[in-house]
């Protein structure tokens, strides 16, 4: 029996087979997950229903989540066909492509506010919308952060601070759904190459560092961010909320290079 077998997952985020959240579903239909998926706009929607197919599942929703309404119609998706809810996936962040041109000083007002909304806010509205599908249960909340929240990352710019605002969201959110028996973590995944990735200037040389100086001199998977997830939605994470787990093969321990990384340089 698979670790998620019988429990209900909503899927957000999912761009095409290369994004984080395609990882996550993969690893949760192996261990056992029905899997719901939503999709930001039209232009996206046959992509995510694709996906849903591959996965056996054919509950695909719009949802924008810069719009209460469609967060109130996702919840009434959800209720009309499943009833209830064990799992949210909230792998979900936007910042307009010019905030990443230059420097943080440039952020324009606009930029600020639609990174902070898309980006964090919508973690905190869809919780409170789809609490009540997970009463009388052990939900479970992941969602997706990166390591520009914790130090500077050149060219992040705006998303690296939105990133730290949902790292802070999810701690206090952790103490917030405790008491309704649920938790909330997050997952600090290194880069991938992601559709979203490649809106950063010079992601392949932030690509080509991290892999290089991280102790096992490789990239990441979605598959390895995929079943991190299963442990942090599963039973064997019960006592975990309010973290937020790295999964960078040990990037974010390094200082400086090594004697040997430099030599290599």
């Amino acid at each position: 029996m698979g670790l998620l077998e019988g429990k209900k997952a909503l899927i957000t985020g999912i761009a095409n087979d290369r994004s984080i959240a395609y990882g996550i579903a993969k690893s949760f239909h192996r261990e056992g997950a029905e899997l719901a998926f939503t999709y930001a706009n039209d232009k996206l929607r046959k992509r995510v229903e694709e996906v849903a197919r591959e996965f056996g599942s054919d509950l695909t929703v719009k949802c924008d989540v810069s719009l209460d309404e469609d967060i109130t119609s996702l919840k009434e998706f959800l209720q009309d066909r499943w009833g209830e809810l064990d799992i949210l996936v909230h792998s979900i962040a936007f910042a307009p492509k010019d905030e990443f041109k230059a420097g943080v000083v440039d952020t324009s007002r606009e930029g600020f506010k639609i990174a902070m909304d898309i980006s964090v806010y919508s973690l905190i509205a869809m919780t409170r919308e789809l609490l009540p599908l997970m009463e009388g249960k052990e939900g479970a909340i992941v969602t997706l952060s990166y390591y520009g929240a914790e130090k500077v990352v050149p060219h992040y710019n705006v998303m690296g601070i939105a990133k730290a605002a949902l790292e802070s969201t999810v701690r206090y959110l952790a103490y917030d759904i405790a008491k309704h028996g649920h938790r909330i973590n997050a997952i600090s995944a290194g880069p991938v190459k992601t559709l979203a990735a490649y809106s950063i200037t010079g992601f392949h040389l932030l690509m080509e560092h991290t892999t290089k100086v991280n102790p096992f001199g490789r990239a990441i998977t979605i598959e390895d961010v995929g079943d991190t997830a299963v442990y942090l939605c599963s039973d064997w994470s019960r006592g975990v909320t309010g973290e937020v787990i790295h999964v960078d093969n040990g990037y974010h321990i390094m200082g400086v290079f090594g004697k040997e990384e430099e030599e290599k340089g």
